[in-house]
């Protein structure tokens, strides 16, 4: 996935850093050279890395980080004493002048931690509710009661049933009381 903006005010800053990722081997979505055309590149994107110097032509990282959404990160690239120890969110700092090798380090481990946090977010959205389970365990229940099946198999049959439907298996479940309550 290429979720990664460069934004310097000069470009060719920009494309250096842009080549040193690609021959890194990270794909990067974009250059920019200005904080609006960020956010603009930002609104096409759910989640990413903006790899960005203090200050672009009509803004400053600290503007930039304000407007994007959290699921982005800033990898921040300045001289030490324009670097705000740390105290904005959602900011990674890396001193000026930059080795290649902390550079792609760094872009890495901050990819690392988004698709840490993405997959957190898919298992949280995974997780059922009291509600859900009691539904899903009702459905069973009868299935168990009216077709002699075990819990094992009626909960085979419910996953079985949901995927050849194409929908999840608590709409499943719902289905199955809902044709054998008739």
């Amino acid at each position: 996935m290429n979720e990664i903006i460069v934004a310097f005010p000069k470009k060719e800053i920009a494309i250096n850093i842009r080549n040193i990722l690609v021959r890194g081997g990270i794909d990067v979505y974009g250059v920019c050279t200005t904080g609006a055309q960020v956010l603009h590149m930002a609104d096409t994107l759910d989640e990413g890395i903006i790899i960005c110097g203090y200050r672009m032509q009509d803004m400053m990282y600290t503007d930039i980080r304000e407007y994007l959404p959290k699921e982005f990160e800033i990898l921040l690239v300045t001289s030490p004493d324009k670097w705000s120890d740390g105290s904005v969110q959602g900011v990674i700092g890396l001193s000026m002048p930059i080795k290649v090798h902390d550079l792609i380090n760094t872009v890495e481990m901050m990819l690392q931690n988004m698709r840490r946090r993405r997959k957190k977010r898919h298992e949280a959205a995974k997780q059922r509710s009291p509600e859900e389970k009691a539904l899903i365990a009702k459905a069973k229940s009868l299935l168990m009661e009216r077709n002699n099946m075990t819990e094992e198999e009626a909960h085979r049959y419910l996953q079985k049933s949901s995927m050849d439907s194409g929908t999840n298996m608590l709409e499943t479940a719902q289905m199955v009381l809902t044709i054998m309550d008739e």
